[in-house]
């Protein structure tokens, strides 16, 4: 799996999300091009930190965890690097942590090893 891979998976698995993310893509960086799939991520985690502002259901989105999960334990070095530095380390970004929470419950261990290795701590 590459990191376009990636990319175009989550987009065919995540088709409302992954609106939110082109807009807060585009917001940024004024177009989406799949060329820059690894930026992207970022875009999309800090469209899903708004909705945990917003207090969107951790329901609609345990199945997009479970995604990451899931393609960084099968993935080469280059995916794993861009879930880890483009997508977890961007999570919780500015996000209440009464509202960081529920997510923080639900993300998978491994994700949280990561975001715990970059930033030092526990979003909440």
């Amino acid at each position: 799996m590459t990191v376009l891979d990636l990319y175009n998976d989550f987009r065919a698995e995540f088709p409302d999300i992954t609106e939110k993310a082109d807009l807060e893509h585009i917001r940024l960086w004024d177009e989406i091009d799949p060329e820059f799939a690894y930026s992207w991520f970022g875009s999309l985690a800090n469209a899903l930190n708004y909705e945990m502002t917003v207090s969107a259901s951790v329901k609609e989105y345990k199945a997009l965890f479970e995604f990451f999960r899931s393609s960084y334990m099968k993935s080469d070095n280059d995916v794993k690097d861009c879930i880890d530095v483009s997508f977890v380390e961007n999570l919780f970004w500015n996000v209440p942590p009464e509202k960081a929470v529920p997510f923080w419950e639900v993300l998978p261990d491994v994700l949280k090893q990561l975001y715990i290795g970059f930033h030092g701590r526990k979003p909440a």
